[in-house]
């Protein structure tokens, strides 16, 4: 890090480089496009993961705050910040040609701030229509749009901004070509897994192109969050990735803690730990079935529901709900733990590991749904740090990413499990390691389970909590890879902003490029391989 603080010093004296938890630089405008390259490009320590990428309306300045990691040491982080004092036509430097994630999530920061990227190929809105007035997520924002059905249109060209002699120049060009063969596949189609609009263009039954539209259900969640106290949002956690709505709260819950020193009782870390890992196998159990049921296994659908049935009626039993436990809170858990609970889940455990074979058996080793699976939609390891994806998707390219193993939070680093990784990069790895991390799941529970300790569940902390100014980072491992937050504090009850960075999102804007040459029957695997939920991208 020294040697990549003394390159900026000597390339960029008027940096701003502020030492703390991670290294932060904040670059002007016309700086920051040389500062972004020497991050991402240099010999010695290649920050080549942008982890996050959100924008933010503070002092009266637009800007874009950047979270990088280094792949080949994900203990390495730095942040990086720019901004632009102009409102009116508020333009900065795209950086999607270098890391390629950056191409979605600067068409989400023009859509909620308005802020035009130069050189980014596709400056369309990703989440609103193009007649949507003003940027919601400016703290000037006035909302003037009566909702209607007729501003549902999608912008059929793409706007390019270049600079050249020092000029912006703004051009159109068309998203498909006169002669294309288009096919929509959603808003409303089962295996899109919500409401996902594709627009699909072919030669023949070959993928040429693939332009995904999100929106549909968007819920406002970052712009409804700045005007709630603290306990207030955490509820907001579990409606984006539902399947993974424990560990999402427990995202925004140790943020909070530990931006405010909220100490956390050893018993609780357990209950938590615990529960991400039933939370965990819950989702990949409806991940291999609605993938199997996607390509025509209904018998492989009916197995999972019915073992992920057991799971959630232990949710039930101790949180009250199923789906949307409710249960993780600032300091700890809501409830403690039902008498029967180690039995209950002790019992699960060994229920499960058989079940385990049983899907191979009916599923994975039938000679059709590997003939649809292997060599089908192959993405390199190389193509899923640039675009961000991690998790099962990510960890089938061979992508050591996940959170547990290299920035390790509650008692992760207590235990033994192992990272499911695998080379191959296509459908059928991205399934199969779903399968191995339920078992590595398995593994991590079992070690907890007979020794959570005696103790509160609970560390109750003010009524009214205030955090100390600042910004605060935390980053987990859901089952769709990894869920941040970003959160920013004045020193009020309620944050400045807060961001949260969907796993999800990543995934459907790899899409695009994963799919190109394959068939269009094999879309629809291919999409459930990767097992996106959507109202983790509308947030």
């Amino acid at each position: 890090m020294e040697k990549i603080k003394e390159l900026i010093s000597n390339k960029l004296p008027n940096a701003i480089i502020e030492e703390g938890k991670y290294l932060t630089i904040t670059a002007t405008k016309e700086d920051f496009r040389t500062l972004a390259e020497i991050v991402r490009q240099n010999d010695v320590l290649c920050f080549d993961y942008l982890a996050h990428i959100c924008g933010v309306d503070k002092d009266g300045k637009l800007g874009v705050v950047y979270f990088l990691s280094s792949s080949a040491d994900m203990s390495k982080n730095i942040v990086l910040h720019t901004s632009t004092d102009d409102r009116e036509h508020p333009e900065l430097f795209t950086v999607s040609d270098l890391w390629d994630t950056a191409n979605i999530n600067e068409r989400e920061i023009y859509d909620f701030f308005g802020i035009r990227f130069i050189n980014h190929p596709d400056m369309r809105r990703f989440f609103l229509s193009k007649e949507w007035k003003g940027f919601p997520l400016r703290k000037d924002y006035a909302d003037e749009n009566p909702l209607s059905l007729e501003s549902v249109e999608i912008d059929d060209h793409l706007s390019r901004l270049t600079f050249e002699n020092n000029e912006v120049i703004e051009a159109e060009e068309k998203v498909f070509e006169d002669e294309d063969y288009v096919v929509n596949i959603g808003p409303q189609h089962p295996a899109t897994h919500g409401v996902l609009h594709y627009r699909v263009s072919l030669d023949g039954e070959i993928i040429k192109k693939v332009d995904p539209h999100c929106g549909y259900i968007h819920r406002g969640i970052e712009k409804l969050s700045e005007g709630l106290a603290y306990p207030q949002i955490l509820h907001f956690t579990d409606r984006l990735d539902y399947l993974s709505s424990h560990i999402n709260r427990h995202a925004l819950c140790m943020c909070i803690e530990k931006a405010g020193e909220i100490e956390v009782p050893l018993r609780a870390e357990y209950i938590r730990m615990i529960m991400d890992e039933l939370t965990r196998i819950a989702s990949h159990l409806l991940g291999w079935s609605c993938m199997c049921m996607d390509m025509g296994a209904l018998t492989a659908f009916i197995y999972g529901m019915r073992d992920r049935e057991k799971i959630l009626d232990i949710f039930e039993e101790n949180c009250g709900g199923r789906l949307i436990t409710n249960y993780n809170v600032i300091g700890g858990v809501m409830q403690d733990i039902r008498q029967d609970f180690q039995k209950q889940v002790s019992e699960y455990i060994k229920y499960q590991r058989e079940k385990l074979k049983e899907y191979h058996a009916i599923y994975t080793g039938n000679v059709i749904a590997r003939g649809r699976m292997e060599g089908v939609g192959i993405f390199s390891k190389e193509q899923a740090i640039s675009f961000g994806v991690t998790g099962p998707a990510g960890r089938a390219s061979g992508f050591h990413c996940d959170i547990r193993k290299v920035a390790p939070y509650s008692l992760y680093d207590k235990v033994k499990f192992n990272e499911v990784l695998r080379t191959e990069g296509d459908t059928f790895a991205r399934y199969i390691v779903r399968l191995d991390e339920i078992e590595e799941s398995l593994n991590i529970i079992e070690q907890l389970i007979d020794g959570i300790p005696d103790g509160d569940f609970r560390n109750k902390p003010k009524p009214i909590i205030k955090l100390p100014a600042g910004e605060y980072f935390q980053r987990v491992e859901t089952a769709r890879g990894e869920f941040g937050v970003y959160l920013v504090s004045d020193g009020e009850k309620t944050p400045s902003r807060l961001h949260f960075r969907s796993p999800s999102m990543t995934l459907v804007s790899a899409m695009d490029t994963i799919s190109r040459g394959e068939k269009i029957a094999d879309f629809i695997a291919i999409g459930g391989s990767m097992d996106y939920v959507v109202p983790d991208i509308d947030r």
